[in-house]
């Protein structure tokens, strides 16, 4: 399982015109959920998210815990894509729609996390809080 966090200032999903789910201050996950996925790396990637010390503190050091910030998390099958041969990726690392949606779900739950709509064409939209991107393994 691979995340993708984003701080942001704000963060939005927009399916076929309408908001979906929409945060202020906190954390946007992009995530991807591999074969080998289970429910245990859900729930260790979901606390290793809540537990990032990446806000700023009094100081202006990376040192704040999300606390009462939100979480917005998008399904991303594509952090699994393979681009090594050729120009089309191949996305035969990512979990099939009927293992990925129920650790999907099992993520946002344990996250706290504002949820996408798993498998849509969605829009996202964001407003970076600084250079702060990572890319988090379960």
């Amino acid at each position: 399982m691979r995340a993708l966090v984003q701080r942001v200032r704000s963060a939005s999903v927009r399916v076929e015109r309408e908001t979906v789910s929409s945060i202020g201050p906190g954390l946007l996950v992009l995530l991807g959920i591999t074969h080998d996925d289970g429910p245990e790396a859900a729930e260790r990637l979901a606390g290793k998210v809540r537990s990032l010390r990446v806000f700023p503190d009094a100081a202006g050091q990376m040192n704040e815990p999300l606390a009462e910030r939100e979480i917005l998390c998008v399904s991303q099958f594509t952090l699994y894509a393979d681009s090594s041969r050729g120009n089309r990726p191949s996305f035969g690392q990512a979990a099939r729609p009927e293992h990925a949606l129920p650790l999907y779900e099992r993520f946002c739950e344990a996250a706290g996390a504002q949820r996408g709509r798993f498998g849509a064409h969605m829009e996202v939209e964001l407003v970076g809080d600084g250079p702060v991107t990572l890319l988090l393994e379960a």
